[in-house]
């Protein structure tokens, strides 16, 4: 199945943009929303210049409004003429060592990547459920498969929570017209990853991003990204000391 109209949250830059580009390039009608309006019009323009033959609908939403999620999903599905496909995408990368003095930024992260994620995916399911079709794509990470300690506790407790939520909707929804799938990137070269410090390990935007779409085209369940190395590595990081994870933190 072609699903030929897509909502992208956290669509201003990085992942979320990346993804935008690579599905316009691939003719679908795209429904963009983020906290930065002035990026996602910029996005607009350039994707309508470029591919004249796909409509593009832009929102502000901050996911942590969460009464606005449903609101502007109904819009942004009413202006394209329907939804196939909504991708959970907007999160945070902040953080710090728990009991620090900066629980504010791990609230946040949590509350941004799990709690708002929840939120996207009630308003997305009830879409779906109404119209007895569609398909959900969470963007979880490779944190989720093993706690890192320090400054990323909180976030790879937010993203494990993300992977927990799309198994339990995968299971819920398997045998209907309702797909699921998680996707858990590696390290991609997007801003949050260069604030993190792990720069040395990721791959390119495109290739990373290429990755994504294949995986989520393909509307596998679970997918590491990009494979290599990640897919091995979502085998191993369970079985590693914690001495050689706290490293990897």
């Amino acid at each position: 199945m072609t699903r030929r109209k897509i909502l992208i949250t956290g669509a201003s830059s990085g992942l979320g943009a990346g993804m935008a580009r690579e599905f316009a390039r691939r003719g679908r009608d795209l429904a963009l929303c983020a906290r930065r309006v002035d990026n996602l019009e910029q996005l607009r323009t350039e994707l309508s210049a470029a591919h004249p033959g796909i409509t593009v609908a832009v929102r502000g939403l901050d996911v942590n409004d969460h009464e606005a999620v449903p609101t502007v999903f109904t819009e942004l599905r009413d202006e394209l003429g329907g939804l196939d496909r909504v991708i959970v995408n907007a999160g945070l990368g902040k953080g710090a060592p728990v009991g620090t003095g900066r629980a504010d930024a791990n609230i946040a992260t949590v509350t941004t990547n799990l709690v708002g994620a929840l939120a996207q995916a009630e308003a997305a399911l009830q879409i779906f459920r109404a119209q007895d079709s569609g398909h959900l794509v969470l963007i979880s990470s490779m944190s989720a498969v093993r706690g890192f300690p320090g400054r990323k506790a909180a976030y790879s407790a937010s993203k494990a929570g993300l992977s927990a939520l799309g198994d339990a909707l995968t299971t819920e929804l398997r045998g209907s017209p309702i797909a699921v799938t998680t996707v858990q990137p590696g390290f991609i070269a997007t801003e949050m990853v260069a604030r993190a410090g792990d720069n040395k390990l990721a791959v390119p935007l495109e290739r990373g991003v290429a990755s994504m779409v294949a995986a989520i085209e393909r509307e596998t369940v679970r997918a590491c990204v990009p494979q290599w190395p990640w897919r091995a590595l979502n085998i191993v990081l369970p079985l590693l000391p914690r001495g050689v994870v706290g490293r990897m933190g």
